[in-house]
C-alpha cells in the first residue's frame, strides 16, 4: 500500500468512527504507521492535522444537525463527543462564529467542513532534481532531544531552531568534532517508538568508536537506499519548502515509497553557497 492509498484508508477510519472518541494515534494504528510518520504525513499533505480533521468534521455535522432538527444541544454536545455543554458551546462557537444557541435561529449560516477526498493533480513546469543513494549502516554521536510529533505541522513553532541555537551556544558542535574524524554535520528526526507521541531529534555527526561523552547518545541508522534532495536557499526555510514537494511532487509520481524510519538534514562540511542542507529520506522501491 502506497502512502497516497494508507491516506484515504485513514480518512475512511475517521469518517466511519467519527462519533466515537479517536485521535491521530488510533488511526495511525489502522494504517500501520508510527504516530509520528502518520501525523506528519497526513498534515503534509493535507494541510491540516488529522485531529483537526476529526474536530472539524464533528462540529460541521454538529451544526447541520442543530438547524435541521429538534434535537436538544446537551444531547448534540454528548453525541459528538463534548464532556458538557459548555465546552461544546466553546468549541461550535470558534469553529461557526455563534453560539449553539443562535445557530438554531431560522436563516442563520454555519460552517461546513466536507469529507475530505486525497487528490494529487500533477503539474507540469518545474523539475524536482534528487539522487538514489545506498549506505551502509553507520552510526552518530549525537545530542538528542524530544520533541511532540503535533510540532512537525505547526510552522510557527520553533523549537528545532531553539535547540539548534542552544546547542551551538552550549559548544556541542565543538565538542562533536573532537570526538569524530568526519565533521558533517546531521540533524536526524526518527520517532521514539511506533506508538510514542513524540519523536527524537538529533544533531549529530558520524561516530567512530572511543568514549562516548556524558550527555551524549549513538545513533543508529539502518542500511537502506536513499533519496538525497539539495535544499536551496540561505535560511531553513527552504528545509520545509523541500519537505512539501517531496510529499507532493516527489512520492506520488515516483517509483519509491518512504520508510517509517530514521530521515535526516546532512550539513556538509565542505559547504556549496547555493545549498543549504540536503534531506535524506529512507526509501524502498513499490
Amino acid at each position: 500500500m502506497n502512502y497516497i492509498q494508507s491516506m484515504q484508508k485513514a480518512i475512511e477510519y475517521m469518517e466511519e468512527h467519527i462519533l466515537n472518541d479517536i485521535n491521530y494515534e488510533d488511526v495511525a494504528k489502522q494504517v500501520y504507521m508510527s504516530n509520528y510518520h502518520f501525523h506528519r504525513t497526513f498534515s503534509m499533505l493535507t494541510g491540516i492535522t488529522a485531529n483537526e480533521y476529526i474536530r472539524n468534521r464533528k462540529l460541521s455535522m454538529a451544526g447541520q444537525e442543530l438547524i435541521m432538527s429538534n434535537v436538544k444541544i446537551i444531547d448534540i454536545a454528548y453525541k459528538y463527543g463534548y464532556d458538557s455543554p459548555e465546552s461544546f458551546t466553546k468549541a461550535f462557537t470558534r469553529f461557526h462564529g455563534v453560539t449553539p444557541n443562535v445557530a438554531k435561529r431560522a436563516g442563520m449560516e454555519l460552517k461546513s467542513f466536507n469529507r475530505l477526498i486525497i487528490k494529487i493533480q500533477l503539474e507540469g513546469g518545474t523539475i524536482m532534481d534528487y539522487k538514489i543513494v545506498e549506505r551502509k549502516s553507520f552510526k552518530l554521536l549525537a545530542k538528542v532531544k524530544a520533541f511532540r510529533n503535533e510540532i512537525v505541522s505547526d510552522e510557527s513553532n520553533t523549537e528545532i531552531p531553539d535547540f539548534w541555537s542552544e546547542c551551538i551556544k552550549a559548544g556541542v558542535i565543538d565538542k562533536l568534532k573532537q570526538n569524530t574524524k568526519s565533521h558533517n554535520i546531521y540533524g536526524a528526526c526518527a520517532p521514539i517508538s511506533e506508538k510514542s507521541n513524540c519523536f527524537d531529534y538529533g544533531i549529530g555527526m558520524e561516530y567512530n568508536g572511543g568514549k562516548l561523552p556524558k550527555g551524549y547518545r549513538i545513533w543508529d541508522v539502518k542500511p537502506t537506499l536513499w533519496a538525497v534532495f539539495k535544499c536551496i536557499g540561505n535560511n531553513g526555510d527552504c528545509i520545509g519548502e523541500t519537505w512539501d514537494r517531496i510529499f507532493k511532487e516527489f512520492l506520488p509520481s515516483s517509483e519509491y515509497n518512504m520508510l517509517d524510519d530514521t530521515d535526516f538534514e546532512l550539513y556538509p562540511e565542505d559547504t556549496n553557497s547555493e545549498v543549504f542542507c540536503e534531506v535524506w529520506i529512507p526509501v524502498e522501491k513499490k
